[in-house]
């Protein structure tokens, strides 16, 4: 595992990207403890800007929300990272009474988290986009949490797949936005490289100071082809738009 992790890193060196969003922290990272794991970063040239968990209320399994989330902040804090959070809910996770429940959840960790000097998130798909009562679940996540304990990182091609402006959440929660996952949607509405598709990126790039955009990060779910092709030709892209973030 060492060997995988290490080639993985060293190949996203050579394509240009330095700072990584894990996810799969079971009590060590891919079998690593935090130590040795935070040494292959630092001989790869990768720093962990942050870290997925699920929520535990499906699946109860190391590392998510429910499961010593003390420990699992204090090993995210070992290895420097700077932000962690719930990356999905399950389909039998999407209930009325888990999203009435998820609030505190959220609002618990992120309290945990903020002792170690990192910032609880909140990932989105497409489902959080459906109604809610009478809002959406994704507002009443934001309604019913601390703004400052909880952020929420978007991700740009779930939010247009459920056909929702990110702009207009930029504008009506200014400040909450502090990561993005960056990926583009071909004109079937599938996943595509960045800069292929239909997204248009310089418009959201450019309301990044409203949105409290600090780190973005390229997502590639799948791929046609290469995937670390498609992820050099999304990089590509981005350097040469001289986004910032």
């Amino acid at each position: 595992m060492e060997r995988l992790v290490w080639a993985w890193a060293t190949c996203l060196g050579s394509i240009g990207y330095n700072q990584l969003e894990i996810y799969g922290y079971n009590g060590t990272f891919f079998g690593k403890t935090p130590k040795e794991f935070k040494t292959i970063l630092a001989n790869t040239g990768m720093k962990v800007i942050s870290s997925h968990h699920v929520s535990g209320y499906g699946m109860k399994i190391k590392g998510s929300l429910q499961d010593n989330w003390k420990q699992t902040v204090e090993d995210l804090a070992a290895i420097d990272s700077k932000y962690m959070g719930c990356s999905y809910l399950f389909p039998n996770e999407r209930t009325k009474e888990i999203y009435t429940a998820l609030p505190d959840l959220l609002n618990s960790c992120g309290e945990v988290s903020k002792t170690a000097g990192i910032q609880f998130i909140y990932h989105n798909h497409d489902f959080e986009f459906e109604q809610f009562g009478d809002t959406l679940a994704y507002d009443h996540l934001q309604n019913k949490t601390d703004a400052n304990l909880v952020k929420m990182e978007l991700d740009l091609y779930w939010i247009y797949k459920a056909g929702k402006d990110p702009l207009a959440y930029f504008n009506k929660y200014p400040g909450r936005f502090p990561l993005w996952h960056v990926k583009d949607m071909s004109t079937a509405g599938e996943i595509t490289e960045v800069g292929n598709g239909t997204i248009d990126f310089a418009k959201i790039f450019a309301a990044r100071k409203k949105a409290g955009l600090k780190h973005w990060f390229v997502e590639q779910d799948i791929s046609k082809g290469d995937i670390l092709e498609s992820l050099q030709s999304s990089h590509k892209f981005l350097s040469a738009q001289k986004f910032s973030g």
